[in-house]
């Protein structure tokens, strides 16, 4: 089981469910979690980020950079939750509750019966 922050803009359309745990596809593909996520600043950061580790590596050797890289992905995964909360806050999406669900869809369902007054 899983806790979901829920958010949405209207009504009649289903809300925008976000898990709260560490999420393997933003620690391994970052730019493409944030691009599918459509969190443009945190794509940007990432790119500046890596030009950072890139640097790194070639100052102070490519071990280092690599380990930098390692724990900035690790923290990308921790965090990814946060950022795409950010992203939907931004989009005009307004918080609306949390609740615990096995699967994103059923988090959506529980919602939906909630706000329908079931």
């Amino acid at each position: 089981m899983t806790l979901y922050s829920v958010f949405d803009r209207r009504q009649n359309e289903a809300p925008e469910v976000v898990p709260d745990r560490f999420s393997w596809f933003a620690a391994l593909l970052p730019p493409v979690y944030a691009a599918l996520h459509r969190l443009w600043l945190a794509l940007i950061g990432w790119v500046l980020l890596m030009i950072g580790v890139g640097l790194i590596g070639t100052f102070f050797g490519a071990e280092l950079g690599f380990w930098v890289y390692v724990l900035l992905a690790i923290l990308i995964g921790f965090e990814a939750p946060a950022l795409r909360r950010l992203g939907l806050r931004r989009r005009g999406y307004l918080y609306r509750s949390e609740l615990i669900a096995a699967a994103p869809d059923l988090a959506q369902v529980i919602w939906m019966k909630r706000r329908a007054g079931r």
